[in-house]
């Protein structure tokens, strides 16, 4: 059992099989998203021939569905507020298998970006929910840890998805592999029903209706901190949605890659974001986390503006690109547990709510920015101009409007927690 800042005891998953079903359960979840993002990545140039458009008409669709990610989150928070968390996870992940067989047979692209919007709207519920599962069993320390758990997935199913993508396309073409997406989603259902707890009572839910909800988001917005958290999250997400973006065209257009290789370079990637997601339950034992942010998101500044330089002047070929574009990936995997962790930290009444706006932040941020990398002109240079530009404005927001320094230190949970969820 742990108590929550309301008050109110949660039976906390107290052996090491529980917390593992928990984490592999809620990483699944969290999974749907990046995969619905990313999986066809490998295969833009393709659907843009087929298709009879252009790269950066292509690359909306990737912004349509970050878009309904966005709003999905928006929608979906607060309704888990008042529900309960199951529910709204069960509907979204149903829209989401919907969505995805309708992308099979979608004529041309001003369809199958539609399609996108509607298969983002899907699987918000999962990342949404997940979150405010965390934040319902788990404070301080602790939720940070368990987050950096679900960052492992959240960094490296974005980077691994197009491999994945690129083997599904041995085997059959672009539409097939929104046939996987279908079948995974269905898969997750019963899943998700059968192995999930329901970790909102009716005690605790909301019952303001839609006044109380856009009461609640006015109050999270005038909370300056959790604003600047939240920004703080989403500028460093679109890091990784500028390359989740622009990757295919650079790496196989611009260093002549095949889809394979683009695979293989690209979930290069995810070795990075793995070792950070590692590493910071490591160093959470030493420091707090609005420590490891700041130094996180500085490394990551100065990472980026790296890239640029290196990207600009064309030294070192593609290798030249790869080292410095890790180094801001393994930046942003040590940043992106911490903010939310602290973010939510702030709101554990409303959960959902605050996991919503942090959610919708951080994928509207990334759908704004993904269409920068082709109208810049699909090449490192571009990339790498949005990469350095994401990180070294949520820097900006960090130093001027969340003022780590000031924070005080989260509310310490048990150490025998914090060690428990570690392992």
């Amino acid at each position: 059992m742990t108590l929550t800042p309301d008050r109110v005891p949660l039976a906390v998953p107290d052996t090491r099989g529980d917390r593992l079903r928990l984490v592999l359960v809620l990483g699944s979840l969290i999974a749907l998203g990046p995969l619905t993002i990313d999986l066809y990545l490998p295969a833009l140039p393709t659907i843009t021939t087929e298709l009879l458009t252009t790269s950066a008409t292509v690359q909306l669709t990737l912004t349509g569905t970050l878009l309904g990610l966005a709003i999905g989150q928006l929608v979906i928070g607060p309704l888990s507020d008042r529900l309960g968390r199951k529910r709204p996870l069960l509907a979204g992940a149903a829209v989401h298998v919907f969505a995805s067989l309708l992308c099979i047979v979608a004529p041309n692209v001003a369809v199958l970006g539609g399609l996108r919007v509607l298969q983002g709207l899907g699987a918000a519920a999962g990342a949404v929910i997940a979150m405010a599962i965390v934040r319902d069993l788990y404070t301080g320390r602790a939720a940070a840890t368990l987050l950096s758990r679900l960052i492992l997935v959240m960094g490296a199913a974005p980077v691994l998805a197009p491999t994945l993508g690129a083997q599904v396309l041995e085997f059959t073409s672009w539409r097939g592999v929104f046939g996987v997406l279908a079948l995974y989603s269905l898969v997750l259902l019963p899943v998700a029903a059968r192995m999930l707890p329901e970790t909102l009572p009716p005690q605790r839910r909301q019952t303001s209706g839609a006044l109380g909800t856009l009461r609640t988001y006015g109050s999270l917005l005038r909370d300056r901190t959790f604003v600047g958290l939240i920004l703080v999250a989403g500028l460093a997400m679109s890091a990784v949605m500028s390359y989740v973006s622009g990757a295919s065209f650079v790496f196989q257009e611009q260093f002549g890659l095949n889809q394979q290789q683009f695979g293989l370079a690209f979930s290069s990637g995810a070795i990075w974001m793995i070792i950070a997601s590692q590493l910071n339950p490591v160093l959470l034992r030493r420091f707090e986390p609005r420590q490891l942010l700041l130094g996180a998101i500085i490394a990551g500044a100065t990472a980026g503006l790296l890239l640029l330089a290196v990207a600009g002047s064309g030294l070192g070929g593609l290798f030249g690109v790869l080292v410095p574009l890790w180094l801001v990936l393994l930046s942003v995997g040590l940043a992106l547990p911490n903010a939310p962790a602290l973010a939510l930290s702030r709101h554990g009444e409303t959960a959902g709510t605050a996991a919503a706006l942090l959610g919708a932040v951080q994928f509207g941020v990334g759908a704004l920015v993904s269409p920068l990398v082709g109208v810049l002109g699909n090449d490192a240079t571009a990339m790498a101009t949005t990469m350095a530009g994401g990180v070294v404005l949520s820097l900006l927001v960090l130093v001027l409007v969340v003022r780590p320094w000031r924070l005080a230190d989260l509310e310490p949970a048990p150490a025998a927690l914090v060690a428990a969820v570690a392992d």
